[in-house]
């Protein structure tokens, strides 16, 4: 429940994690109106894998591999070191915390939300106060109790008037949190301590995200809230790098641009989990090679026929298909006069051919994307939505309608200014193939395409903040609500992007729990934002995991990743 958390487009991180943190077991009953994945969205079979295949041949598994016995390596894009939750300054800090702490609620792989720290929960009748009941046996890392007082801590310090973090709980109007975040009251009238076990919180009206916003990670007030003042969180940065949580495991090293240590947490409520050890290598490299030498346990990639025939011919890893509910996009920079004509976005769309970018060149494991959400969502839809088919005639057409003139050069004009556009991208192979595709199709509408790529995610990161581009190339974190691909729309964060009618439905799809209306909301407002386009959307992504075929107890959420089921790894 983010405003928003940068990835790298999945398309070019192959070998990378997305954003990951839950369980499928102690559901709870959902209350009415809780969602689930669509009976109607598209098979999440990845390529031409459907089912599962366990490795065939155990006696070749590398000796690096056999040698360890209590430890999983696993790839990962280089973190930042932030490992706060609600701090964390991309996506891959956010697979550190998921490991590091435990939310009240989580999301199964069927998008039904269950109890998890919280034993269990209640929505009221008229839907604005969910109360969270506690297990007595939660502990922090450190052998600390867990309590009420700590979740109030974690509420009230994410509506400081300092926290500039990507997570949004004023969201969910908690009553009296406006009044906190101005300094016009000491504590959050909407809070309700109850018990050491059992905590409130009162909404001013409906919000269908509220349980997921209220049910997130919990911080400890004694660690995190000992230097604690109103308007100042700066404090709170000193302890990124030395985080105290209360989920599977807890950090034991953390070595920039080489790897993530993870010792097992004894005091964790489920039960210490059965690997002692999880390792997050990010040292850059070939993942393919990290998995056939051994190095790693666990490594993703696009499921292509040619990458699925070479995983099996290994025969010393097990192959397990997905298709992760988030979304690439190519996101625009409103701030440039050009981007801020809709026309001008639409034939950048028109004259982008993302069939051979995103499709063909992957053998066919993606789908072109055309709406904020994806294909295994429960709001899925194709109908009345327009695929943006490659078509640099109408591209044409519509940069002569924008009042973009061709010049001598063959560079579009107006105003005296060439119609430029500065992409920014990492250095991967789809990467290469999209600046190769593009410069193409974008030379011949007359678009002077400059390409700018980056050998590391956080340097990409430092030039969008910067506001010097026009394109960039990311994905989205994984999206447990339909809110969740389209709140970057209305919450500010696509500086000099406004649409009134995005905002109208995005507030009215927040109103309701009810599952059918909600989906008509977001059918309509999918329909305004296929035909506004804040983004440029590129794909959904299908892809293969490949593990260590002494790896068992393994399960993908496609909602949360693969801590939903690590505690549970075993090897063989």
């Amino acid at each position: 429940m983010k405003k928003s958390t940068y990835v790298l487009s999945a398309l070019f991180l192959s070998g990378a994690l997305l954003l990951s943190a839950c369980t499928e077991d102690n559901a709870a009953a959902p209350t009415t109106g809780q969602t689930a994945a669509s009976e109607n969205a598209p098979t999440a079979a990845a390529g031409g894998l459907t089912e599962p295949i366990k490795a065939s041949a155990l006696s070749k598994l590398p000796t690096a591999a056999k040698e360890r016995t209590d430890t999983v390596i696993v790839g990962l894009t280089d973190p930042s070191g932030s490992f706060t939750p609600y701090f964390a300054q991309s996506g891959y800090d956010g697979n550190v915390t998921s490991l590091l702490f435990a939310p009240l609620v989580r999301v199964n792989k069927e998008g039904l939300p269950n109890a998890d720290l919280a034993e269990k929960y209640e929505v009221s009748d008229d839907q604005l106060t969910y109360t969270f009941h506690l297990r007595p046996d939660s502990k922090f890392s450190d052998g600390s109790p867990l309590t009420a007082d700590d979740v109030a801590f974690t509420w009230t310090l994410l509506h400081d008037k300092s926290y500039d973090g990507d997570f949004d709980i004023t969201e969910a109007h908690v009553k009296g949190g406006e009044a906190y975040k101005e300094g016009k009251a000491s504590s959050i009238e909407g809070i309700k301590v109850i018990d050491p076990q059992t905590i409130s919180a009162t909404l001013e009206k409906p919000n269908a995200t509220a349980l997921l916003l209220l049910g997130s990670d919990v911080l400890s007030k004694a660690y995190y809230g000992k230097d604690y003042k109103f308007g100042q969180l700066d404090y709170i940065k000193n302890l990124h790098s030395n985080p105290l949580g209360n989920g599977a495991y807890k950090l034991e090293k953390f070595i920039p641009g080489q790897e993530v240590r993870f010792a097992a947490n004894e005091y964790y409520y489920k039960g210490k989990p059965k690997l002692e050890h999880f390792i997050y290598k990010t040292t850059d490299g070939d993942t393919w090679q990290f998995l056939e030498t051994g190095e790693q346990d666990y490594a993703s990639f696009p499921a292509t026929t040619d990458n699925i025939e070479k995983l099996k011919n290994l025969g010393f890893v097990n192959l397990t298909p997905y298709t992760a509910s988030n979304y690439g996009y190519l996101r625009l920079n409103f701030e440039h006069e050009a981007i801020q004509d809709k026309k001008v976005r639409q034939a950048l769309t028109y004259g982008l051919d993302r069939q051979t970018i995103y499709v063909d060149s992957n053998q066919g494991a993606a789908t072109v994307a055309n709406i904020p959400t994806s294909p295994i969502s429960w709001t899925y839809t194709e109908e009345g939505i327009n695929p943006y088919q490659y078509d640099p005639e109408k591209a044409n057409q519509l940069l002569d309608e924008a009042g973009w003139t061709m010049g001598a050069d063959g560079i579009r004009e107006k105003d005296g200014k060439p119609l430029t556009i500065h992409f920014i991208g990492s250095k991967k192979q789809a990467t290469d193939i999209f600046i190769a595709v593009a410069s193409e199709n974008y030379k011949a509408i007359g678009v002077k395409f400059e390409p700018e790529q980056f050998a590391d995610f956080n340097s990409q990161l430092a030039k969008l903040e910067s506001g010097d581009y026009d394109m960039a190339a990311f994905s989205t974190s994984l999206m447990t609500d339909p809110a969740d691909g389209v709140r970057d729309f209305v919450s500010g964060e696509i500086s000099g992007y406004d649409n009134p009618e995005v905002k109208k439905l995005y507030e009215q799809g927040l109103a309701t729990s009810d599952m059918e209306e909600r989906k008509k909301i977001y059918h309509e407002l999918y329909k305004v934002v296929n035909d506004d386009l804040p983004y440029i959307f590129t794909s959904n992504n299908k892809m293969v995991v490949a593990t260590n075929g002494r790896l068992e107890g393994l399960v993908i959420n496609p909602f949360w990743g693969i801590s939903t089921s690590l505690p549970n790894w075993t090897l063989k």
